[in-house]
């Protein structure tokens, strides 16, 4: 969030690093040649819209194609599957939602600009197989359902509070500083009110999870796919000022999921009970190194499509930490690469999985990895793409529209 209180910028790696950055590209071996588009989304003043990169997928470089004006702080993009050409934008700064369709040459038409329904929308989700998206509010801590029309265009449905506020209790906030985070740390971004961060659906369709950075709980609501009503809330309670952020479920099981702790700089590895929607933490490892002192702050999370790793990104140790994932879904911390700039805020796969962009917010770019397949490691793949204040970026197949 721009009004998280930060620690002073991180200084640039030492030597060993910057040799790092001239690390031979890995060669690309029978990825798909299937031409794929990237835009980028980010933070007002600097950044003016959303920015549209043509991708050459033989090497994974990215040509810049456009730009779509949108001042609102287009923080969070989200394309849709199931209709090729769809592109969602969560505007953080406005408080609102644009949804775009993919013109033959890429550029994006606006289709849409509707009110988010709360304060600070971070993110946006949409419902595996009913027509609903799903948009957190980071300031107002409310969830709001939108209702997907066949063109792709939303309506409100209801508006649901991560809290119960007349009951003190059920709104209990989190310490400021994390218990388990690193020593040292001031990575204090948001205890003091509760902070929707993100929404997901179950891969099944039948819950929809939360997390809240201020109370320290991921939520979990039974969802209706008729009506897009919400049942009761249950909470997860995850580690005292952990922060929790973003989470992913397993690609190949739906009854493990991981979240990142932002304050915290750990990963918790949790299970889903599929039939009451139950959740328990089966163990919590950092996403640091060891002996790692001072502040961090946690960002993105993403799964590889064949379930086997797992990629965090750190915030001032502008790191991508890779987990491998055991047989029975147990994460474990196997390397960490620099993300060639300052404050990594996301990241996104290309179709194939082969190439891997991060969006380094404070440096200004985004920096162009590929990612080993057996290895599930990263290598910085010889390409900085200047983008004013990334924060998120989205993959679309080239000239895919309906």
């Amino acid at each position: 969030m721009p009004h998280e209180l930060h620690a002073p910028h991180a200084r640039q790696r030492r030597a060993l690093l910057l040799m790092a950055a001239l690390t031979p590209m890995v060669s690309l071996a029978g990825a798909s040649r299937a031409p794929f588009s990237v835009h980028v989304g980010g933070y007002a003043p600097n950044c003016e819209g959303i920015y549209r990169f043509a991708a050459d997928p033989a090497t994974g470089h990215l040509r810049p194609a456009g730009l779509t004006p949108n001042p609102h702080s287009p923080s969070w993009l989200q394309a849709d599957p199931a209709r090729p050409g769809l592109l969602y934008a969560a505007n953080e700064g406005g408080g609102s939602v644009h949804v775009y369709r993919q013109q033959a040459d890429g550029a994006l038409q606006l289709l849409q600009a509707l009110p988010s329904g709360g304060h600070g929308p971070v993110h946006l989700s949409l419902h595996p197989s009913a027509p609903f998206a799903f948009v957190p509010h980071y300031g107002s801590a409310e969830l709001a359902v939108l209702r997907r029309a066949a063109d792709g265009q939303l309506s409100p449905v209801g508006l649901h509070p991560s809290c119960d506020r007349s009951q003190p209790e059920d709104c209990r906030l989190g310490p400021a500083r994390a218990l388990t985070g690193p020593p040292g740390s001031f990575a204090l971004s948001g205890h003091e009110a509760p902070h929707m961060h993100m929404v997901l659906s179950t891969p099944d369709g039948r819950f929809v999870l939360a997390s809240d950075l201020g109370r320290d709980r991921l939520a979990v609501w039974p969802f209706d796919p008729e009506s897009g009503a919400l049942g009761r809330r249950q909470d997860l309670a995850l580690s005292p000022g952990a922060g929790p952020r973003h989470f992913v479920f397993h690609p190949k099981d739906a009854t493990q999921l991981y979240l990142l702790n932002e304050q915290a700089s750990t990963l918790a590895w949790l299970q889903m009970e599929p039939q009451s929607g139950r959740l328990s933490q089966r163990a919590e490892i950092s996403s640091l190194p060891q002996g790692f002192a001072g502040t961090n702050f946690a960002a993105d999370l993403i799964a590889s499509a064949d379930g086997r790793f797992l990629y965090a990104l750190n915030r001032l140790h502008d790191s991508i930490a890779v987990f491998a994932l055991g047989a029975d879904g147990a994460p474990r911390l196997i390397a960490h690469e620099w993300t060639r700039g300052s404050y990594p805020r996301s990241a996104r796969f290309s179709p194939c999985g082969r190439w891997f962009y991060v969006c380094n917010q404070r440096s200004d770019h985004v920096a162009v990895f590929a990612v080993d397949a057996a290895t599930g490691l990263p290598r910085f793949a010889g390409q900085y793409v200047a983008v004013p204040s990334p924060a998120c970026a989205e993959v679309m197949l080239a000239g895919a529209s309906r």
